[in-house]
């Protein structure tokens, strides 16, 4: 976890980094492995809020400014940012910084989201009333079309990733996508059944009953039942949601008990955009790959984006209940360490 103030240091830092001191933001993907920057308004901002030059473990000891005098340089850059982007040409390749500052700052709200729940304090996602009534409206709707649990996906060559960003749409539309969407990946499936809901707490915890694995984190068992925490606040537990907070090795455990298995990410991509009545967007979804490129890649601009965690990481697909309106794209890749259990990932299977 970082301090809150270096968080909000490190976002504005980016913004400006990518915007207002970038001396070649007119040419967008072009833009190639320059670091000639300009200064920053802020003295400090390169040694305090570099996060590929300063390790987390020694944000803590940095002698920061104050959480007022953060909001001011926020203030200040956000101005100047608005500023730019009013002077911008509507098809500029330069667009695609601002997408990529707002992108980010979208992790971070999820982020923070997810460090109040594990410090327990109280949070209120001022972001999320919008996207929670679209999608519950479509979850809805889906279970009136199609009460199924599973779908049947056929043999066939599927096609993984985007086609790349453009600047041709309206600046409202969604047509930003990261370097490790592109390009465009041909994947050989085999048919194979897949649930149409992640798995559920009623689920996992008949598996935790029955095997003795150790119940998730903010889960407790009462004399009767099992209660949840959410920032800070204990409550029943509404067995029919997706379980939450479990990591890749969680949901591995859970396969090898259930006789199943998770998707492949060209199975989950496949799914999600063929059958009906597949539901994402409460979790963010584990599946077997390495996060890993596509054949082809190419790094944007924001290099330390993607390259520094190939091989490393798994990937995950989907959105969570908390993930910004603006981050939820079908084609998104997300990724994480496979024992990371504070995020709000959960997983569905696919039968052996």
């Amino acid at each position: 976890m970082n301090l809150p103030v270096w968080e909000l240091g490190h976002l504005v830092w980016f913004q400006e980094y990518w915007i207002a001191r970038n001396p070649k933001r007119s040419l967008g993907l072009a833009y190639g492995v320059s670091n000639l920057h300009k200064a920053s308004i802020l003295k400090e901002a390169d040694v305090w809020f570099d996060s590929a030059n300063v390790p987390h473990s020694t944000r803590w000891a940095l002698t920061l400014f104050t959480p007022q005098n953060c909001i001011q340089y926020a203030e200040q850059t956000l101005a100047h940012t608005l500023e730019l982007l009013h002077s911008e040409a509507d098809h500029s390749p330069a667009l695609y910084f601002y997408w990529l500052v707002l992108q980010h700052e979208a992790m971070h709200l999820e982020a923070s989201a997810y460090m109040a729940q594990s410090l327990g304090i109280p949070y209120q996602a001022l972001w999320q009333k919008q996207a929670e009534t679209n999608e519950t409206k479509a979850r809805i709707s889906q279970q009136q079309i199609h009460e199924k649990k599973t779908a049947q996906v056929p043999s066939q060559t599927w096609k993984l990733g985007s086609s790349g960003f453009s600047t041709s749409s309206a600046i409202e539309e969604t047509t930003f996508c990261f370097d490790n969407e592109l390009t465009e990946k041909n994947c050989s499936i085999q048919d194979f059944e897949i649930s149409l809901r992640p798995v559920n707490w009623g689920q996992y915890l008949d598996f935790v009953n029955t095997t003795g694995y150790r119940l998730p984190n903010y889960i407790r068992k009462t004399a009767t039942d099992f209660e949840a925490e959410v920032f800070g606040c204990w409550a029943p537990l509404n067995m029919d949601l997706p379980a939450v907070h479990l990591s890749w090795v969680d949901a591995q455990a859970y396969c090898h008990w259930a006789k199943c298995r998770l998707p492949t990410e060209a199975e989950w991509d496949c799914a999600a955009k063929t059958s009906i009545g597949f539901e994402w967007g409460d979790v963010w979804e584990w599946t077997q790959d390495a996060f890993e490129p596509y054949n082809g890649f190419v790094a944007h601009p924001y290099a330390d984006y993607s390259v520094p965690w190939f091989g490393t990481h798994k990937v995950l697909r989907g959105a969570s209940h908390l993930t910004h309106a603006v981050l939820r794209d079908i084609n998104y890749r997300n990724f994480f360490t496979p024992e990371r259990n504070d995020i709000y990932a959960g997983f569905r299977t696919c039968t052996l």
